[in-house]
């Protein structure tokens, strides 16, 4: 009896040691997921000033050609 006991209390451990596993991937994951969210628009905008910056560099070759 004392042998199912241990038995017992250990599958238990383990089973609570992935349900942390589990709820501390998913805070990862929701903390990652808010940050992309929150820089979104400044990542836009980083994206449209590198379009502009290629659209002055084409223009200046075909100027100089």
């Amino acid at each position: 009896m004392n042998e199912t006991t241990q038995t017992l209390e250990k599958d238990h451990f383990v089973l609570y040691m992935v349900l942390a596993a589990i709820a501390l991937v998913g805070t990862i994951l929701a903390v990652k997921m808010s940050e992309t969210e929150k820089f979104a628009p400044i990542k836009q905008q980083l994206n449209e000033e590198i379009q502009q910056m290629n659209i002055r560099i084409i223009n200046e070759r075909e100027v100089s050609q």
